[in-house]
């Protein structure tokens, strides 16, 4: 029998310690941590992506000193009370022949004053990346304490039952800070010379080695900003590896992209290439004898995974989001069963989205993410009886509901209106770079194959069809519409857009279904700050629209900062030649042009548009719920039917129904 991706699932030793394969779920800020410590929800993240087969394990970074913390959810640093915790989940995952390590990270100048009350320590004292502050120049007594600060770190993580630590130079951290001739200007023994900028990470992982033994694995992740080349380039990184390789400082590097210079790659969104790290992963092995190098950025897949092992790029490949949207990806492509894994469509809005606002993190395809502990892993759980169930509607909503009702052991029927399912959500795959959501819908399908899913095309359904099916439970996915209104948030007393009536006005429905007629010269009235607007700004340009998208925000593309999307997408519009007009609303719709209101000079001007794309909020599609608002059976409604939202709403609406039935 032929093994899948027989590069990838082949075993590989670190410092003594075997490795199942080499498919890893590398270190980033789940931020679930409950007053500094990892509780339930912690617990449930990682254990479920050990039951997948995750080969090794990062644990998210834990501050290795008082001024190193950056994020509220960040672990109690230089504290003994987080070993017991750690315990029982490194415990729980060696169950599971899990590797596991933890990460420690100091950020350095990137610290957070607003939540370590602390100065940020850095080499040099230059400003902040993270905020507006300066940074404090430290001294050589304090550059042993951090020193110090580390090894104690590490030596903790042994003591709660981790196999290793990874040590966090990536990004601008402290131990690039040191590194870089750039962000190291100082003239001391820790300065200077290359050899004087190694000083630091040298013996921080002298010290480690010192206090943990000779068996613990110590790794470094690095990162290369390409964006930025004076602060390190490849061949500075090249040079730095092969030093600390020579005298077998560490035993692995882990290898990723961008960071607070250039964060748009630190992870990378649909608008960046599949396999962005491994190029530079390979350049730092082509220079390494002694350690294992790990390639991660955007290695979405298992045959992406592969090819980098087989290539040579890597020894081991960390696969972060893809194990967040199916955290039992490995077990699936080691299978033989690809096909099954839920794929991650690189949008970032659950994952880096919620953490940038300080939420812990989920994933927008996967929202059992930090609720495995609530609703369990997967499969799902059996549901104590079948029903018969009949969900109205195959947008996101529906699609997710069905699916989990299926899985449960319930018959189900989906009646869908049109002829294929997918909803806005599927309009939303078909705008450029967004094709992994219609591979994401296109998941679906296999799955209702295997189910067992009963999928009727075509069957609108009336309240009168629902109430004489025969179905014991009835799911309402019916969706939203555009409201049609122009209603502009930032012009809350106004219901309805002068003018709406006097023609040459769509939807971005109508855009991306191809049912809209449009003049040359397209106005885009961008209310939601989303890829409803930017994306289809991208999609009427690339086909020789010569379009102005007008936002009432300072910015376009505001609600998009939360995925790192909003600034390659911007230039990626700039270049198209797309007219950005923001701080400013529409007064009025002519037919012919549109005035429009600056809230900046608090003047009105009137353009000539051809035609008038508003991308504004959606209104629901609520009929059948107000309907049979008394019907005999369980009646629910989920989705944007219920509050027209992102697909984030739709897919845990769907999840959390049948969860329950």
């Amino acid at each position: 029998m032929t093994t899948p991706f027989p590069n990838l699932f082949n075993p590989i030793e670190i410092r003594g310690t075997k490795l199942k394969h080499r498919l890893n779920f590398g270190a980033h800020t789940a931020n679930m941590s409950v007053e500094g410590l990892p509780r339930a929800r912690h617990f449930g993240y990682y254990l479920e992506r050990s039951i997948g087969g995750a080969a090794m394990i990062v644990v998210e970074p834990v501050p290795v000193h008082r001024t190193a913390v950056l994020t509220r959810g960040n672990f109690l640093h230089e504290d003994d009370s987080i070993v017991p915790h750690f315990r029982k989940i490194t415990d729980a995952c060696h169950q599971h022949g899990t590797v596991m390590i933890q990460q420690l990270y100091h950020v350095g100048a990137h610290a957070d004053w607003d939540n370590s009350y602390e100065p940020n320590w850095s080499p040099s004292g230059l400003p902040s990346l993270h905020d507006t502050d300066g940074s404090h120049a430290m001294r050589e007594r304090e550059i042993e304490e951090v020193i110090e600060s580390f090894a104690a770190a590490a030596k903790r993580a042994q003591q709660a039952g981790f196999d290793g630590c990874e040590l966090m130079a990536a990004y601008n951290a402290l131990i690039e800070q040191f590194w870089s001739p750039t962000t190291n200007t100082r003239d001391d023994k820790y300065g200077g010379s290359f050899e004087n900028r190694m000083r630091f990470s040298n013996a921080v992982l002298t010290r480690i080695r010192e206090v943990t033994g000779p068996a613990f694995i110590i790794g470094v992740a690095i990162s290369v900003d390409p964006a930025f080349p004076e602060v390190l380039s490849v061949e500075q990184h090249q040079e730095i590896a092969a030093w600390h390789d020579k005298r077998e400082l560490y035993d692995y590097v882990s290898v990723g992209t961008g960071g607070y210079f250039d964060f748009t790659r630190l992870m990378p969104t649909v608008l960046y290439e599949d396999k962005l790290g491994p190029p530079y992963a390979e350049a730092i092995k082509q220079v390494v004898t002694n350690a294992k190098v790990q390639a991660e950025s955007h290695i979405r897949t298992p045959e992406n995974a592969d090819y980098v092992i087989a290539s040579g790029q890597a020894d081991m490949v960390s696969i972060v989001r893809g194990q967040i949207a199916d955290p039992h990806l490995a077990n699936k492509a080691q299978a033989g069963a690809s096909e099954d894994i839920r794929p991650c469509i690189s949008c970032n809005h659950q994952c880096w989205g919620r953490r940038s606002r300080d939420y812990w993190i989920s994933c927008l395809i996967n929202p059992s993410a930090g609720r495995e502990f609530e609703w369990g892993g997967e499969p799902h759980a059996p549901a104590d009886s079948t029903k018969s169930i009949l969900v109205v509607g195959a947008g996101p909503a529906g699609l997710e509901a069905a699916r989990v009702a299926a899985v449960r052991g319930h018959n189900v029927t989906i009646a869908e209106a049109s002829g294929e399912f997918g909803g806005q959500f599927r309009l939303a795959g078909l705008q450029p770079r967004r094709g992994q959501i219609l591979d994401f819908i296109n998941w679906y399908a296999v799955q209702f194959d295997k189910l067992g899913v009963d999928i009727r095309y075509n069957t609108p359904m009336e309240a009168d069809d629902i109430k004489a099916s025969d179905a014991e439970i009835v799911i309402l996915a019916t969706g939203s519409q555009p409201a049609g209104t122009g209603y502009q948030r930032y012009l809350p007393g106004v219901e309805r857009l002068p003018g709406i009536d006097s023609g040459n006005v769509w939807a971005v429905e109508d855009v991306m279904s191809r049912s809209a007629r449009l003049g040359e010269t397209v106005l885009i009235l961008d209310d939601t700050g989303t890829w409803r607007g930017m994306g289809t700004a991208w999609y009427l340009a690339e086909k020789g629209y010569k379009v102005h998208l007008l936002t009432p925000d300072t910015y376009v593309g505001r609600e998009l900062t939360r995925t790192t999307s909003d600034i390659p997408l911007r230039e990626k519009l700039s270049k198209l030649d797309v007219k950005f007009i923001t701080d400013s609303v529409v007064t009025e719709w002519h037919g012919d042009g549109a005035t429009i209101f600056s809230f900046m000079t608090e003047l009105e001007n009137k353009q000539a548009f051809d035609s008038l794309v508003l991308a504004c909020a959606n209104t629901p599609e609520d009929g059948l719920t107000r309907a049979l608002d008394q019907d005999r059976r369980p009646v629910f409604s989920i989705g944007d039917c219920v509050s027209p939202r992102q697909a984030p709403a739709a897919i845990y609406e769907g999840r959390r129904i049948a969860l329950k039935l």
